[in-house]
């Protein structure tokens, strides 16, 4: 079973949330809060495997929470929750340490598949906000230096899989687009993310743009 944790100040919203994942066979609700502080203590004393956290609460905003709760504990799972597809918190709450977000009008569907994805290890980034971290970085202008720096220490096709990681590509696209297994995209994914000393996918992903790897219009 997957133990969720869903974070949102409005009642309903939670509501609505825990009925339909409950309805799922493979998760299980553990837990409520209604804002970012009450969330940290939660997670903390619930251990849940996803956390739906949403963005804008009062007390503590979603951002910060889940910057405390990832720094807590560095394999926690944050799945935001947004309103808009550009939300100009995603990126904020991506560099924070989430593992992907989700609008607040998707499907039942779309819904436990996301929380099914962040769970496994995998990153959730939807094309849009792909775009939004590409305008970001274009809006930012010089890439990190950090970031430059640690490229050289990736082979050639690390670099490739890097750039289709952040264009929001899975496994098996990339292992599609690069006619190769699904298991060797999995290592290479393995291996650039101990090389530059990532977390997960969505780490990577913002390395690459910070990086400048990955352009508007790529």
């Amino acid at each position: 079973m997957i133990r969720v944790l869903i974070v949102d100040d409005q009642v309903m919203v939670r509501e609505g949330f825990s009925v339909l994942l409950n309805a799922m066979p493979d998760i299980e609700v553990v837990g409520e809060a209604v804002d970012g502080r009450q969330a940290v203590r939660k997670v903390a004393e619930l251990k849940p495997d996803v956390v739906l956290m949403d963005i804008r609460m009062p007390e503590m905003n979603g951002l910060d929470a889940t910057r405390e709760i990832v720094a807590a504990d560095a394999d926690a799972k944050v799945l935001v929750l947004t309103t808009f597809d550009l939300d100009e918190y995603v990126y904020q709450a991506l560099r924070a340490g989430a593992s992907g977000f989700l609008l607040k009008d998707a499907s039942a569907g779309q819904l436990a598949e996301g929380v099914r994805i962040v769970a496994s290890g995998e990153a959730l980034l939807a094309p849009t906000v792909t775009k939004r971290l590409i305008s970001e970085f274009s809006r930012l202008g010089t890439p990190r230096a950090p970031a430059q720096e640690r490229i050289a220490d990736l082979t050639e096709r690390e670099t490739e899989v890097l750039v289709l990681v952040a264009q929001g590509l899975s496994n098996g696209e990339i292992a599609a687009h690069l006619v190769v297994a699904e298991s060797t995209v999995k290592t290479h994914v393995s291996r650039i993310l101990v090389k530059l000393g990532l977390r997960d996918r969505t780490q990577a992903a913002v390395f690459a743009y910070e990086a400048r790897l990955v352009t508007p219009g790529a």
